[in-house]
């Protein structure tokens, strides 16, 4: 495998990102020394309840036979197809309070789908040379503030995925978005959407070791705290017919996340967010990309956030479906749903797709969607539901 070799553009992405991160840090005391100010164990609601429910949600959740109470209780863990809520406007997350510590997080698996699709008969440039994942530089609040790790429940267990704070923008500067994967919260054709989904930014700031983390204290693991969703949008193609190799272009979502108690946005807390390109232009034009994440597969552990830059190609998984990028880099499964990003000519970074899929077995590659009106609705549809 070949070691990356940092072009012009990625060193100025490398810049860009580590810039916006850098100048809206949360502190001038680093998340080792002192937490940031809103950390805490778990998200609670924005009106300072820890697990109570809105009467919307409540309604929704009796609309379908489920029992607020006992949903709380354990009944979240019944995942019987005949109840299991999978339509666009059925989503629910209802917060539960201390679910997600440290141990569970750890515990937490990458979904299997990750890196199963195979090429298409045509339309793919020839498979990239493996870049080899490079290790962000810590503390993680400093370097790459708006990527974290998204932690979810489905029928196989604790799951694990990554994804990117992103702007909001009808609400500047105050974002509670967050882009990833579709299969990071919708099980596609096999099912529904998945529960207890919770963001994390800037997860394990220091970048310790599995054992070291048994020890870290709260604000070493979660530096800004958990965001749990209360509303998640992905593409129809994916609630259709997410797995099969016909969705895997569509495999986008974004998520609108609890603001911590007090009302302050993520965005205000982390003190980042990440413009979407709707617009980026086609692979052979697309340049270098940047590719963060926390993968979690073999030879990696899920702990760790790295990244690989490569220049983009064509990847094409059935006929007559749009074209993905494609990068080679050697992050595994866990990776999905963390943010691709690309220096605009206005010297700006942009995030322009998001980890999807990579080649059976031994990971050398990754591709991911590109983000046109579908996605842009996608993202127009959170935020205005959350207007204000």
């Amino acid at each position: 495998m070949r070691s990356v070799r940092l072009l012009p553009a990625a060193l100025g992405l490398v810049t860009a990102l580590a810039l916006t991160a850098t100048a809206c840090g949360p502190t001038e005391t680093p998340a080792s020394d002192k937490p940031s100010a809103g950390a805490s164990s778990s998200a609670p609601a924005a009106d300072g309840g820890d697990t109570d429910l809105t009467k919307d949600l409540a309604d929704k959740l009796k609309k379908h036979g489920v029992d607020v109470d006992k949903w709380k209780d354990g009944e979240w863990k019944n995942w019987d197809t005949k109840t299991w809520l999978r339509e666009a406007e059925d989503f629910v997350n209802p917060v539960i309070e201390d679910l997600w510590d440290p141990a569970r997080m750890q515990s937490a698996k990458s979904p299997d789908p990750t890196i199963t699709a195979q090429a298409g008969a045509s339309g793919s440039d020839p498979t990239p040379r493996p870049v080899q994942a490079q290790r962000e530089k810590t503390p993680y609040h400093r370097n790459a503030a708006p990527v974290g790790k998204i932690f979810f429940d489905s029928p196989q267990g604790h799951m694990v995925c990554s994804g990117t704070i992103v702007k909001d923008p009808r609400r500047p500067g105050k974002s509670n978005l967050v882009w990833t994967a579709g299969h990071c919260v919708h099980a596609g054709k096999k099912g529904g959407w998945y529960r207890n989904i919770t963001f994390v930014p800037a997860f394990n700031d220091l970048g310790k070791s599995p054992a070291a983390l048994n020890n870290a204290k709260p604000h070493e693991v979660y530096p800004y705290g958990q965001y749990w969703a209360d509303w998640a949008v992905t593409s129809g193609e994916w609630i259709k017919s997410g797995g099969s190799n016909q969705a895997w272009p569509y495999d986008y979502a974004v998520l609108h996340v609890k603001p911590q108690r007090g009302g302050k946005s993520l965005e205000e807390t982390v003190g980042a967010a990440l413009p979407v390109d709707f617009s980026a232009p086609a692979p052979a034009r697309a340049g270098t990309v940047g590719a963060w994440g926390y993968p979690a597969a073999p030879p990696f552990n899920g702990m760790i956030m790295h990244k690989c830059l490569d220049r983009a190609t064509r990847y094409t998984t059935a006929p007559a479906t749009p074209t993905m990028y494609r990068i080679g880099c050697t992050m595994t499964a866990g990776s999905s749903g963390g943010g691709w990003f690309r220096v605009m000519s206005n010297g700006k970074t942009a995030l322009v797709s998001n980890t999807s899929i990579g080649p059976a077995g031994r990971s050398g590659w990754l591709a991911g969607p590109q983000l046109g009106r579908g996605a842009k609705n996608a993202h127009e549809m959170v935020s205005k539901k959350f207007a204000r």
